[in-house]
């Protein structure tokens, strides 16, 4: 099936031409790389461009809820077309729009980004002065980022672990009305990581008119253990042991909470480790 374009809209598979213009004006906003400078914007704004390209266009539509995107693309006749070999069975030819045709035939612009990467004059929102072909600066500033604490156990960052995690913040739909909306997000805990590791959601915060999302960061915090400590990339084990192990030796089995059992045979080392 490839990209789900009804997905990329966040409308259902049964939108209106409406609905569908709705949705993309909203995400083109946001997505337009000269008004939102996250390095994902280019890429998510020609996807939002190739989505709306598609679900507009009647016969691409056909083709695409039949034959999904490579059916698509390979320029697959549509479904209503004859099979007998008529004059329509094999003339279709995806030719695609490109992000900022669209972009100006929506917004009404008269063409497309201009040479210095400015958007032409008189679209909505990103302001520029009428007759210049000049775009003023971005107005969109980006929220700060919201940091959260993650705590982990020894073992979890020894051996690595699988963390989820609900967080709920408001988006905005396609008529620019905020609604709440809950998410778990998946977070893989890496062997070997570190207090202060950081993991970070892109724009995971509240939606709001003409401001870029938050980031969200977690960070790694290690829960102390009642027998190891960490020493870099070491574990410390300290054992107490009696007179009589100490001049002859020991054998001893250290119970390591559920890490592969270990067996050491000890040569004692006064003020020292094993």
């Amino acid at each position: 099936m490839g990209v789900d374009f009804y997905k990329v809209l966040g409308v259902g598979r049964g939108a209106t031409d409406d609905e569908l213009k709705k949705a993309y004006r909203r995400l083109a906003m946001k997505y337009h790389p000269d008004k939102n400078p996250s390095p994902q914007a280019d890429s998510l704004f020609k996807q939002v461009s190739e989505a709306y390209d598609v679900l507009s266009d009647s016969q691409k539509r056909a083709i695409y809820d039949q034959y999904g995107e490579d059916g698509l693309k390979a320029s697959v006749p549509p479904p209503s077309a004859s099979s007998h070999g008529g004059a329509g069975a094999h003339g279709f030819r995806f030719n695609p729009r490109t992000a900022d045709e669209i972009f100006s035939e929506i917004f009404g612009g008269a063409g497309p980004r201009t040479p210095g990467g400015g958007i032409p004059h008189g679209f909505p929102g990103f302001g520029g002065s009428p007759g210049t072909g000049e775009a003023s600066a971005p107005t969109a500033r980006k929220a700060p980022a919201i940091e959260r604490q993650l705590a982990c156990s020894l073992e979890d960052l020894c051996k690595g672990a699988t963390k989820k995690m609900k967080i709920s913040r408001d988006v905005m739909d396609a008529t620019g009305k905020p609604t709440n909306l809950d998410e778990i997000l998946t977070i893989e805990i890496k062997p070997g990581w570190k207090k202060g590791t950081k993991i970070t959601f892109p724009e995971k915060g509240n939606e709001t008119r003409n401001i870029i999302p938050s980031d969200l960061v977690f960070i790694i915090e290690e829960r102390s253990h009642p027998k190891f400590k960490r020493d870099g990339n070491d574990l410390v084990y300290t054992h107490k042991i009696s007179l009589v192990e100490a001049l002859t030796g020991l054998h001893n089995p250290t119970d390591n909470s559920g890490w592969a059992e270990f067996n050491r045979s000890c040569e004692v080392r006064h003020q020292s480790y094993l």
